[in-house]
């Protein structure tokens, strides 16, 4: 690109509410500041946070636009001060703290990757925040190894899907919680050695008989309080539990402790989008080391469920709120 425009479109969000208050404008272009780059956005990935700052529940971080979405692929089209390693027209996809819901945005220069070769610039959208979450959980704050056994809810997410796949990738033997006999058969599809239909089993119960009562070594948790008691009495000794939101509730007022000190477990969490930038990139450094080797020879990719042109981001969060996708959603810009 050799003349950016002045202006752009990007969603909106009209008020909080609803997929309803979901618009679009058009504003000025935005411009990319010491250690940043400007991204043509050719996708954008569609998370449940979007959803909850569309309803006044996760609203950005002081200083960052209010426009939605955190994940983008695209081209760089202009280059802050101080940016080095990367150059005009490099395709690359991006965690971004807030406004991925554009044609162009603004990203950390550390917080983007090259766009694996396996896979085309659309489907790079859907790689950012759902890697960034699980790598860092997973295998940084959840130390997951060979030879280890894991635990994912809600296992056809887009979380869900990448978190099957880079715990296969690390040599583990993988389980998944899914709400369907279809979402289930899908998880197993991914590489997870057995799911778990929660609406018909106690997960708890079939993950003593599959592991012969020993428990896993790591959960991946997106439940929160209704699954917290659950969840200690199916880890094994030394177990870890990640939590990484709160769609169950975030109090567990009559739960019974006691498991985390017999067992010696490690309770903990994180969020991503608060995080120090250099700790995001760190997470950067790592996913290219450990994870994108897999991307570029197509053994992991994100699972796509479906497109949405910008002018159709009411559907994508309509679809997203439902809960009948299988991986990712994205948002296409057409450029």
């Amino acid at each position: 690109m050799t003349t950016l425009p002045e202006t752009m479109r990007q969603v909106c969000f009209n008020g909080f509410g609803g997929p309803e208050v979901i618009g679009t404008e058009t504003v000025p272009l935005p411009k990319a500041g010491p250690g940043q780059v400007l991204i043509e956005v050719v996708s954008a990935g569609v998370n449940r946070p979007d959803v909850m700052q569309r309803g006044g529940k996760y609203p950005p971080p002081k200083g960052a636009t209010a426009v939605p979405g955190l994940e983008v692929a695209g081209r760089i089209a202009a280059l802050g001060e101080g940016v080095s390693g990367l150059s005009l027209g490099d395709e690359v996809c991006a965690l971004v703290i807030s406004g991925g819901y554009a044609e162009f945005a603004v990203a950390e220069a550390g917080h983007c990757l090259p766009k694996p070769k396996a896979l085309s610039l659309v489907d790079a959208g859907g790689i950012p925040e759902t890697f960034f979450t699980v790598y860092s959980n997973v295998v940084q704050r959840g130390r997951l190894t060979s030879g280890e056994t894991f635990l994912v809810h809600g296992g056809s997410s887009g979380i869900g899907s990448t978190a099957i796949q880079i715990a296969k990738h690390m040599g583990a033997r993988v389980f998944a919680t899914a709400g369907s006999a279809e979402k289930c058969a899908f998880c197993e599809k991914l590489g997870a050695d057995a799911a778990i239909n929660y609406r018909e089993a106690d997960f708890a119960e079939e993950i003593q008989r599959l592991t012969d009562g020993k428990g896993v070594d790591v959960i991946l948790d997106m439940i929160g309080a209704s699954y917290l008691a659950k969840n200690l009495a199916s880890l094994a000794i030394e177990g870890r539990l990640v939590l990484i939101a709160l769609m169950g509730g975030n109090k567990a007022e009559t739960l019974n402790i006691t498991p985390i000190m017999i067992k010696r477990l490690t309770f903990t969490g994180a969020t991503l989008r608060p995080r120090p930038s250099a700790e995001k990139a760190g997470i950067a450094d790592g996913l290219r080391r450990d994870v994108w080797p897999e991307l570029d020879a197509g053994r992991i990719r994100p699972v796509i469920h479906a497109t949405f042109p910008f002018e159709e981001a009411q559907k994508a969060h309509e679809l997203m709120e439902s809960s009948a996708h299988l991986g990712k959603i994205l948002l296409v810009t057409g450029r």
